[in-house]
């Protein structure tokens, strides 16, 4: 009944000549403000929104780019010229799946695009998961970049003076960066305060960089790597051994320049064992062939995580795709700590009317078109496209999300406008951004406009020049609607 009523209120539009390409973006992260760019360009007239769940715009570059890599994040002068385009317009506070349906947007819109990205993570599934101690990468990232749902997370930072990253990918060199980089450097950061403040009382001083293969498959960049490499007075700790390569890695390393330059920087950097480390000084380890088996439970704290059980690992080529993969060997060895974080990968959320292959984690699609489903004989969804993580995974750095709107954009929208499979064949215009505001505000919903967002920007910059930062971002729901709003 809900959806029937809905539908006549945007009939109640219907009569509204024709004018223009009519677009909603969901999700305001670089891949959504990248095919806003290409479709503004790419069609004259043609009117953008772009949705987001948070107030705030920017996606993954507000929270997910590090706080001391300020320049990655110069990309939002960018996008901010986007949003400032007259036909182009940010609408904030609006949650796909409770403030309004896919099919209530489908209706409103020509055409739909998907790119709220991947606001979960993949699961271990292995036993003692659920201990308290244990977080995400993800939401250890969010509540150091100050994002309002992990801004009482208050990881415990001080009970143990050992933390274990389970991964060894960039977002895990971020995660470990930050816990073992001296506060005093963060402190001129846009880090949230109330992450500054729990940092500069750690008692964490050793990091332990778990990965199921070797320094020939580690997933990070040379970048990442120089970086945390270069904190002070840090110490490196690898296994002679697991850095000897194997006929198998020489291949492997001979084919890519970049794997090879990352073999050679952890060769050079490791700790001669002869080495010992002074007392108070920060230690990372990179522990190479172990996987994690089970999580142990504290025998004083109950319910809480007091180490790690790990099964050795060697590596055999997979037939199929040709790579080495890491198989267990049966030895176990046991490790205390008190802080773990899981870096094993992001995961997309499907909603309601939306086709999901939840094997891969993505929506079924060609070149962003939709498919009606993941397997067997599916069909295009007529004005429904996806970019970003949600078409091809949470894979590559921000510039891929440029090249994964070209074709969701270029190849697949235009051409469709072309042929007139996205516009109505009535010849009359759908509501589009008057239609989404009317119905929002008969819901209720308090819609921040990128006005809005300018006045947090401000605010937080105002804040930030008080202490020496570029803002002090605001961390809760209330403060950032409220400034927002006034």
């Amino acid at each position: 009944m809900a959806l029937s009523r809905a539908l006549s209120f945007y009939r109640s539009f219907s009569t509204v000549p024709s004018q223009s390409l009519r677009v909603c973006i969901v999700g305001s992260g670089p891949a959504g403000f990248y095919t806003a760019d290409k479709i503004l360009k790419a069609h004259e007239g043609a009117e953008v929104d772009i949705v987001d769940r948070l107030p705030t715009p920017f996606g993954l570059v507000r929270s997910g780019v590090a706080p001391d890599h300020p320049e990655t994040k110069v990309v939002t002068n960018q996008f901010s010229r986007v949003a400032q385009n007259g036909h182009c317009s940010f609408i904030g506070n609006v949650s796909l799946g409770s403030s309004i349906s896919l099919a209530e947007l489908r209706e409103l819109y020509d055409a739909v695009v998907l790119s709220y990205g991947a606001e979960s993570d993949q699961a271990l599934g292995i036993p003692g998961e659920e201990l308290a101690g244990i977080y995400a990468a993800r939401e250890f990232v969010w509540w150091y970049n100050g994002h309002p749902d992990c801004r009482n997370l208050a990881p415990d930072l001080k009970s143990s003076d050992t933390a274990v990253i389970i991964g060894q990918g960039n977002v895990a060199l971020d995660v470990a960066r930050i816990l073992l980089r001296p506060t005093a450097e963060l402190a001129t950061t846009d880090i949230s305060c109330h992450a500054l403040a729990a940092l500069g009382e750690s008692s964490i001083r050793k990091v332990y960089l778990v990965g199921r293969r070797g320094p020939a498959q580690a997933a990070f960049t040379a970048k990442e790597l120089r970086e945390v490499l270069r904190i002070k007075d840090l110490s490196i700790e690898i296994r002679q051994e697991d850095l000897s390569k194997t006929p198998a890695d020489e291949e492997e390393l001979k084919n890519n320049r970049i794997k090879r330059r990352i073999h050679e920087l952890l060769s050079k950097a490791a700790t001669p064992a002869t080495s010992i480390c002074s007392p108070g000084q920060k230690e990372l380890h990179f522990v190479f062939f172990r996987k994690p088996d089970r999580f142990l439970e504290s025998d004083c704290r109950n319910g809480y995580i007091a180490g790690l059980r790990m099964e050795r690992t060697i590596l055999k080529e997979d037939v199929g795709s040709g790579k080495q993969i890491a198989v267990g060997t049966g030895l176990f060895a046991e490790m205390e700590c008190g802080l773990v974080l899981k870096s094993v990968g992001y995961k997309s959320i499907p909603v309601d009317g939306l086709p999901f292959d939840h094997h891969k984690g993505v929506v079924p699609n060609v070149q962003g078109r939709v498919l009606s489903e993941a397997y067997g004989d599916a069909q295009v969804e007529k004005g429904l496209y996806v970019c970003g993580w949600l078409k091809r995974g949470p894979t590559g750095i921000i510039a891929t999300n440029l090249y994964c709107a070209e074709e969701t954009q270029v190849a697949s929208i235009s051409e469709d406008v072309l042929r007139g499979a996205v516009t109505s064949r009535s010849g009359l215009s759908k509501p589009g951004r008057e239609g989404l505001l009317q119905l929002l505000d008969s819901r209720n919903v308090k819609v921040v406009t990128f006005g809005g967002w300018e006045k947090i920007d401000n605010e937080e910059k105002r804040r930030g020049s008080l202490k020496n930062k570029p803002r002090e971002k605001l961390t809760t729901w209330q403060d950032l609607l409220e400034v927002a709003t006034k």
